[in-house]
């Protein structure tokens, strides 16, 4: 199955929201979603004010539309800098295991799977992934005009409202926004990969609390 990579040279959108969503058709992205408790609030508040604070010292306004424009024309170790500190931090908060945690249950987790694997090969090629209590990381080789930020939201409002009628409850289940990630290389691809099979053991957690899945080659 090929997964095509970043093309620095090709067509590439920006949108912005809460979040830069980076889109190239028919690129490989490693995406991040969490549910709505994963992440206290003091928390994510103290996060996003110590990334805005790196932001202003390196005379990039936060907020900006242009504000992702402007960090990459940092030279790239302080780039670097940027994404392992601020990355790292994140994806270390949710393995903390906050909120409830549901998705350990076998039967919710059965629901972001198949979800998942529903529309691979039609609107995607869906890589490696894993299901966390609280969060989901997945690689996905999007085909034709499918857009990831659409994809995500296809996802997480299909098993909200999934997971939500089985808990007996309603309201927001997943953090509105996503992280997605171009992987621009294929030892990018292969460290993600190593990062899926490792997030669950890596955090504590033992079988049946995470659901892991490789695609075969």
């Amino acid at each position: 199955m090929q997964f095509n990579l970043f093309d620095p040279a090709g067509d590439l959108r920006i949108d912005v929201g809460n979040l830069p969503h980076w889109y190239q058709p028919g690129a490989t992205y490693f995406i991040t979603f969490r549910t709505g408790d994963s992440m206290p609030k003091e928390v994510a508040d103290l996060w996003y004010r110590r990334r805005d604070d790196w932001l202003r010292h390196h005379r990039i306004v936060p907020g900006a539309t242009n504000w992702q424009a402007a960090l990459r024309r940092l030279p790239e170790p302080v780039q670097q800098e940027f994404h392992s500190t601020f990355s790292r931090e994140y994806q270390e908060c949710l393995d903390k295991g906050h909120g409830a945690c549901v998705l350990c249950r076998p039967n919710l987790a059965d629901i972001v799977v198949d979800s998942l694997h529903h529309f691979d090969g039609e609107r995607y090629h869906l890589g490696d992934f894993v299901v966390m209590p609280n969060h989901v990381h997945l690689l996905v080789g999007l085909l034709g005009k499918t857009e990831v930020e659409k994809q995500c939201y296809s996802w997480k409002k299909f098993t909200a409202t999934k997971i939500n009628n089985a808990l007996n409850q309603s309201g927001e289940f997943w953090q509105p926004e996503s992280f997605d990630h171009l992987v621009r290389s294929a030892e990018h691809f292969e460290r993600f990969q190593r990062y899926i099979a490792d997030n669950g053991p890596l955090a504590g957690l033992v079988k049946g609390e995470y659901r892991h899945w490789k695609r075969p080659k």
